[in-house]
């Protein structure tokens, strides 16, 4: 909104927009909207499948399986380059069906909100205004709109007229409670009532205007639009969402182990082919064995384990809880996250006061006093015009139950944002009437008949209340003679005051539950709010949270407090950024505009359902409901996801490179390649699929306990550390069995020695998967071992083995082989229990 329409006067505000209070003609507005375009922000288009398939493609291994097979095709091993081609094929179809089903679920969780607004429209200029409706889309600038109780604000607008109107941007700033808007420039106030100040949030905060987003709790009004479209400040959070967001922490782990074992691939074809040049005189017709390694130490089902492990919690998680994860690795970064944090309303809290105490002016409960304020809220209600009570009227008459229907209304003086307060008069006694005011304490107290030192008393009574967090209403009466003559608010004066009525944030259902969760999980959470800072760590305290920390936003930046309050929306992506600069994962709960920052900051950006259109399309996770508990379970699925995929790539990195290893050495010291091109890929192939199981596997409760972080250096020493041990193992197994075989089933027979090969390599990746997946029941990786283990017995001496050249093996070899294994069975127990202590 510009500047000038912020600071000017409602006449200056109608001259510059050329028009009027009797709104523009069905001509005028024609034009203006084909000149300006329709109200409504532009949203995100979903993606068609072949970009969603290409971008499968900017996945590291993906890319460079995808290179490998086109350099296999180029040397003619077509097996080769058919197989790694399927697994890209495969990879992406995955990825982009999983994209896919997550908008579609989101669609589905969509709500139908009918768009229209109640705006004056002239035929022409010599006609009368009609108030028609007609499609929010439609509204330009100059139109002039009506609002009214339960309307959402259109567009940006400047009021010309209003009564007792009280806003909710919650959406927009995050206060909790209502706003109170006057057609004239008033001091800012909290709310209805006036019983708490408000966050500093900015041009928000200027009574005369209310902002598209904004909802209206109670009141009415006529307002000019003055902005619209993407020129409101609803849709320029949009701007703020547009840029490039930064990786996150699954995007982060997976490229860093991805590119070091990259290196490596690319490094592993020159380096064969030149050391069997100038060793074996073999130059480019071992390129196809140099290329069947290279692919063997690529993990090349890791994008269909990752796609497969994340699309089917991501499923069960829509099924079972009605959370849609819109973005795949979003829900890995859900089972790394170590920090959440989240707004108080409406997550904490729900966005309504309760009743805490009604206290007398000694500072002791006195029921009386919530009596007489819902006395005075009922006939308000009643004598004002009010089409609803306010959030404080509405918890005083649910507090006190049937109240004022005892007496006989008369009239009421409505609440107004200059003196913050609501009187109502009723009929008293014979001859009286009783006037019941309520409203801010100090606005109260002024009212009454005190001297200043019980005036001073009261007010560090009602700030001690405040400072515990709680919303503070003054209540007063005063008797006066009857009278047929209106009361106004010139009548408040000389009251008797009654005392205080206390209120605090009603705590979401399950809310303390699911917290107690996420910590039992050893997630932190942070609440970052617009809210005051004693209200929102008196709702942290209600719940069981720390709140020992509380810091102000504007203050130097502390990472380490609890709460944030008075947080604009750059004060939340400031605080989510540094966060994750520090090392942690940091999930962000929000669903409205002032959220749109924070949500793009984070690792993995949550919102509700019922969010704003653009915070909901901003987010990674949807939830069906703004529910904690939900979190918690989707927590809990991305670790089981994620520690799958963990176990996956120690797996198959550790033994892989292990097999890369001793096959570089065994190709420089044989006098023939130690193996096949097409026996390396028939193993592979059964080595991944084996590794199907891990997509569908269930880890131990250990995994689950704490969050789950791809950690690449971590990564590379654990592989590093049992691929050379597997390696000594393939190494040391044929040096024994060189040593104890001889006559013609000697390992110098290049069919035996393939076969040799063969069967002990399957048989020790068997016993990595088993011993290295952690938990404790097999499960299907267990069951898969074993079949994996019977492939590498009965595949050689069979048919298809004699087709890829291999043949059986005597029963020596198995009796060696065994005891091998058994060896290298016991120091992979060994290394991996010090590994776990360490």
């Amino acid at each position: 909104m510009a500047s000038e329409g912020e600071a000017a006067t409602s006449l200056q505000v109608l001259r510059r927009l050329d028009t009027g209070p009797r709104g523009l003609t069905e001509a005028e507005a024609a034009a203006r909207l084909a000149d300006l375009g329709e109200n409504a922000p532009a949203l995100p288009h979903t993606a068609s499948w072949p970009l969603r398939c290409a971008r499968a493609l900017r996945d590291p291994f993906t890319a460079v399986l995808l290179t490998l097979g086109l350099v296999s095709a180029l040397v003619a091993s077509w097996g080769t380059a058919v197989v790694i081609l399927a697994l890209v094929a495969v990879s992406c179809g995955l990825r982009a069906a999983g994209e896919h089903r997550a908008d579609r679920s989101l669609a589905a969780l969509r709500e139908l909100v009918a768009g229209t607004a109640t705006v004056l429209r002239r035929a022409d200029a010599d006609a009368e205004p009609r108030a028609r409706e007609v499609p929010v889309t439609e509204l330009v600038p100059g139109d002039v709109v009506r609002l009214g109780p339960g309307d959402l604000v259109p567009a940006d607008v400047r009021l010309l007229r209003a009564r007792g109107l009280t806003v909710h941007q919650a959406v927009l700033t995050g206060e909790s409670a209502p706003v109170a808007k006057a057609a004239v420039d008033v001091p800012a106030v909290a709310d209805a009532t006036g019983a708490a100040d408000v966050a500093d949030t900015g041009p928000f905060q200027e009574p005369y205007l209310c902002f598209q987003g904004s909802g209206v709790a109670s009141g009415s009004a006529t307002a000019v639009v003055v902005e619209t479209g993407e020129r409101t400040r609803f849709a320029a959070a949009q701007g703020i969402a547009g840029g490039r967001r930064e990786a996150s922490a699954f995007d982060r782990s997976v490229h860093g182990i991805s590119w070091v074992l990259i290196r490596f691939m690319l490094l592993t074809p020159p380096l064969v082919l030149m050391a069997n040049a100038a060793l074996r005189g073999r130059g480019l017709e071992t390129l196809p064995f140099a290329v069947a390694v290279a692919v063997g130490l690529t993990p090349e089902m890791l994008p269909v384990i990752v796609t497969t492990c994340l699309a089917r919690g991501a499923a069960l998680l829509a099924r079972a809880h009605q959370v849609v994860v819109r973005r795949l690795p979003a829900l890995h970064d859900l089972g790394a996250v170590d920090v959440l944090c989240l707004d108080k309303t409406g997550t904490l809290t729900r966005d309504r006061p309760v009743v805490e105490r009604a206290l007398g002016p000694d500072g002791d409960d006195d029921p009386e006093v919530l009596r007489w304020a819902a006395v005075g809220a009922w006939w308000s209600l009643q004598l004002a015009e009010l089409p609803a009570p306010d959030a404080l009227d509405e918890a005083l008459l649910m507090a006190a139950g049937p109240v004022g229907e005892e007496y006989d209304g008369v009239g009421a003086v409505p609440f107004a944002p200059e003196r913050r307060t609501a009187t109502a008069v009723v009929a008293g006694t014979l001859g009286t009437h009783v006037l019941v005011t309520k409203g801010a304490a100090e606005d109260v107290l002024d009212r009454c008949d005190l001297d200043p030192a019980e005036r001073e008393r009261l007010l560090a009574l009602a700030a001690r209340e405040a400072g515990a967090g709680l919303r503070v209403l003054g209540v007063a009466t005063a008797r006066r003679p009857s009278r047929a003559r209106p009361y106004t608010a010139a009548d408040e004066q000389g009251l008797t005051f009654r005392g205080l009525v206390t209120f605090r944030d009603a705590l979401a259902p399950g809310a303390a539950e699911a917290l107690r969760t996420l910590t039992g999980l050893g997630v932190t959470v942070r609440v970052l709010t617009g809210d005051h800072p004693s209200t929102a760590a008196r709702a942290c305290r209600d719940l069981g949270l720390t709140a020992d920390r509380v810091a102000v936003a504007g203050d130097p930046l502390d990472l380490g407090a609890d709460v944030v309050a008075r947080c604009t929306p750059e004060d939340k992506a400031r605080i989510v950024a540094g966060l994750r600069a520090a090392g942690h994962t940091v999930g962000f709960l929000g669903d409205g505009v002032n959220d749109i920052p924070a949500l793009r900051a984070a690792d993995v950006g949550i919102a509700p359902r019922t969010a704003v259109d653009l915070a909901r399309e901003t987010a990674d996770v949807v939830l069906a409901e703004k529910d904690l508990g939900a979190i918690g379970h989707a927590v809990t699925t991305g670790r089981h996801s994620s520690a799958n995929i963990a176990s996956y790539l120690r797996v198959t990195l550790s033994s892989n490179l292990g097999n890369v290893i001793a096959m570089l050495c065994a190709g420089l010291l044989l006098p023939f390649l130690p193996m096949l091109p097409v026996q390396v890929l028939a193993q592979n192939l059964c080595f991944d699929a084996a590794q199907l199981a891990f997509a569908h596997d269930r880890p131990g409760p250990a995994a689950l306990r704490r969050p789950t972080v791809l950690r690449p250096r971590a990564f590379l020493r654990f592989i590093t550390g049992f691929g050379v041990l597997n390696a000594f193992a393939d190494l040391a197994t044929f040096g024994v069995l060189a040593l104890a075989l001889r006559g013609p089933d000697a390992l110098d027979d290049q069919a035996v020695f393939h076969s040799a090969w063969f069967t002990e390599n399957l048989l020790t990746q068997a016993l990595v998967m088993f011993l290295l997946r952690g938990g404790t029941r097999p499960g299907p990786v267990g069951r898969a071992a074993a079949a994996l283990a019977a492939v590498g017995l009965l595949l050689p001496p069979g048919p298809l083995g004699a087709a890829l050249g291999m043949t059986g093996l005597p029963p020596a070899y198995h009796v060696l082989l065994a005891a091998v294994l058994g060896l290298y069975a016991l120091a992979l127990r060994a290394v991996r229990a010090r590994h776990d202590r360490r």
